[in-house]
């Protein structure tokens, strides 16, 4: 499985991009602004590549997605959200987008953790951020 996140529309509250699953579209992302400096919890993660995995969160009490290898980050998921409020670094999926936000995003992480919990179970997966 390979994972691409292509951010296309940054906003002065948050930046907007396509996650595509081996080059299908798959969902909207919601970031935070990129920016020069990291900003806590108000700061996109740097453009590259990350391996995945699935660990239990000890925040949302479930098993989750989680980025490896992040700098200068920690704990950086994806997970349902609307809105930068929502995000704090990580990344929100949505099926689709409005004004500074993402819709459906409960629907989208759906269907999107049952493709990712299987093709861990074969091999290694890795997210490229554009």
């Amino acid at each position: 499985m390979k994972l691409t996140i292509k951010r296309l529309h940054k906003t002065d509250k948050c930046t907007i991009g396509e996650m595509a699953i081996d080059g299908k579209f798959e969902a909207y992302t919601l970031e935070d602004v990129e920016r020069k400096e990291k900003v806590f919890g108000k700061t996109a993660i740097p453009t590259g590549v990350y391996e995945l995995t699935m660990t239990m969160s000890n925040r949302f009490k479930k098993m989750m997605p989680l980025l490896l290898n992040v700098p200068n980050f920690s704990g950086v998921r994806i997970h349902s959200g609307n809105t930068a409020n929502d995000t704090e670094g990580c990344i929100l999926l949505g099926q689709s987008r409005g004004v500074d936000c993402i819709l459906s995003s409960k629907a989208a992480i759906e269907k999107f953790y049952p493709k990712l919990e299987a093709a861990l179970k074969v091999g290694k997966v890795y997210l490229t951020i554009e």
